[in-house]
């Protein structure tokens, strides 16, 4: 969740002209994280929420592929971009964390 924050509190200095281009894509992929875990494990199975852990994944991937684009378009700082990489890694690892457990508790 803190993760989502971070996105939210980066893009506000954003052009206006990206709110509904890069900005709204940096949002919704990350509030994508935290919602398909928290869906996933609302299903009471241990297969659909390996499957949802695999959906959060691919957001944090998004997510890394649109920092890059935000930072080299000078949207934002490289350090900000740094930050938000190293958060967007430290959640990677434990999504994958997450889905080893799941699928061996299947």
């Amino acid at each position: 969740m803190s993760l989502v924050t971070d996105v939210y509190r980066a893009t506000r200095e954003f052009p206006k002209e990206e709110l509904f281009g890069l900005v709204s894509q940096l949002r919704r992929a990350a509030v994508s994280v935290p919602s398909n875990l928290a869906e996933g494990y609302s299903r009471n199975s241990r297969n659909e929420f390996h499957h949802f852990i695999g959906q959060a994944r691919g957001s944090v991937a998004e997510l890394e592929t649109q920092v890059e684009i935000a930072r080299n378009l000078g949207y934002l700082s490289a350090e900000r971009a740094g930050e938000l990489l190293a958060g967007l890694a430290e959640v990677g690892r434990m999504l994958t964390g997450l889905r080893s457990w799941s699928a061996s508790s299947s």
